[in-house]
C-alpha cells in the first residue's frame, strides 16, 4: 500500500521592507514531494480578508442580539396578554356567580309562585359551574353553556308561570265576581238606613192575634226605601192589607217584599242594585202608621229578616261556594 499523502504549508516571509503591498507566499508541499503548489498573498489581501472576517462576524452579533430583543418583547407581549386574559377571566367568573345567583334567586320565586297558586314543580337540577381557575381550561365552554341552558330553562318557567299565574288569576277573578254576585243578591242591609226594628217576627196579638211574617221598620211618611239586594222586579201594586207592595226576585231562592208603600218607582222586570231607590215609605193596607213592611222569602218561605239588615249571616256565607 502506497504511504498517505501529507500536505505541507509552508509560509515564506519577504525580507524587504512591509507595506501594503508586499507578498507573502504560501506553499503547499505533498508528503511525497511530487508537486508543490504555491500561492502568494499581500498584506493589502490579508488586511481585506481580516476586515470581511470582522464584518461578517458584527452582523452575525447584531442579528443575534436583534432576535434576542424581539424574544424579549414577545415574551412581555405574550405576559400583558396572558395578564389580560386573567383579569377578563376573573371578570367572567364574578359575572357568572352573580348571573348564578340572580337565577337560584328567579328559581326559588317560580316555586313559590307554583306553591302559591298550585301548580306542582320538579326542582332545577343541580349544575355547579367551575371557578376561575378552571375557566381558563376547556371546560370553561361547557361552564358557560350550561349557564345558558339553565337561563333559558328558567326564562320559559317564568314565561309558562305568567301564563298560569295569569290564567288562574282570571279564573280567580272570574270566581270572586260570580261570589260577589252572589252575595250582592242575598239580603244584607237595612232598606230604610239603619231604621229601628218596631215589629219583630214572631207572634203577637196587635193590633191583631197572629203570627206576623217580617219586620216592621219604624221610618217617616216618605222616606226613601232600597233594594235590600240586586235583583228582579217580579211584582208591583195592592195587595190586600199589604197595601203598595215591591216584591224583589233575586235569582237564588231569595225574595224580599216591602209594603205599605205610598209610591212604588219602579216596574215589574226591571233589574235593580243592592241599594237602588225603589219606593217611598206609607201607610197603605192594614197599617196603623207610617212604617215599612220588611219581608224576606226563602224558597217560598218566609224567614226572620232580622239577621239581614246588617249583613249577610255568617251561616249563609259559610253555605256559598
Amino acid at each position: 500500500m502506497g504511504a498517505a499523502n501529507h500536505l505541507v504549508f509552508a509560509v515564506v516571509l519577504p525580507r524587504q521592507r512591509k507595506n501594503l503591498k508586499e507578498q507573502y507566499f504560501i506553499k503547499i508541499v505533498p508528503d511525497r514531494g511530487d508537486v508543490i503548489h504555491r500561492f502568494a498573498v499581500t498584506r493589502r489581501g490579508i488586511t481585506i480578508a481580516a476586515a470581511a472576517a470582522a464584518f461578517v462576524f458584527m452582523t452575525f452579533l447584531a442579528a443575534v442580539a436583534g432576535q434576542i430583543v424581539h424574544a424579549r418583547a414577545e415574551v412581555a407581549s405574550l405576559r400583558t396578554t396572558a395578564n389580560k386574559q386573567k383579569q377578563q377571566l376573573q371578570r367572567v367568573n364574578a359575572t357568572t356567580a352573580t348571573i348564578q345567583a340572580q337565577l337560584q334567586t328567579v328559581q326559588k320565586q317560580n316555586q313559590q309562585i307554583q306553591q302559591m297558586i298550585g301548580v306542582q314543580s320538579r326542582p332545577p337540577a343541580p349544575h355547579v359551574l367551575q371557578k376561575t381557575s378552571r375557566l381558563s381550561s376547556p371546560d370553561s365552554g361547557p361552564n358557560l353553556d350550561v349557564l345558558a341552558v339553565q337561563t333559558e330553562r328558567t326564562a320559559q318557567t317564568a314565561r309558562d308561570l305568567q301564563l298560569r299565574v295569569f290564567k288562574v288569576l282570571n279564573v280567580r277573578h272570574l270566581a270572586e265576581l260570580a261570589r260577589a254576585r252572589t252575595i250582592a243578591a242575598i239580603p244584607s242591609i237595612d232598606p230604610v238606613d239603619g231604621a229601628p226594628v218596631i215589629g219583630c217576627f214572631c207572634y203577637r196579638t196587635s193590633p191583631s192575634a197572629e203570627f206576623h211574617p217580617g219586620v216592621d221598620l219604624g221610618a217617616d211618611y216618605g222616606d226613601v226605601v232600597r233594594a235590600a239586594a240586586a235583583g228582579t222586579i217580579a211584582t208591583t201594586g195592592w195587595d190586600g192589607g199589604y197595601g203598595l207592595k215591591v216584591d224583589i226576585d233575586h235569582g237564588n231562592g231569595y225574595h224580599t217584599w216591602y209594603a205599605h208603600l205610598s209610591r212604588i218607582d219602579v216596574q215589574p222586570g226591571e233589574y235593580v242594585h243592592k241599594g237602588e231607590p225603589i219606593a217611598l215609605v206609607g201607610n197603605t193596607g192594614f197599617s196603623t202608621g207610617p212604617h215599612l213592611h220588611y219581608q224576606v222569602m226563602r224558597n217560598g218561605t218566609a224567614i226572620d229578616p232580622a239577621p239581614f239588615l246588617n249583613g249577610v249571616p255568617a251561616n249563609v256565607l259559610a253555605s256559598l261556594p
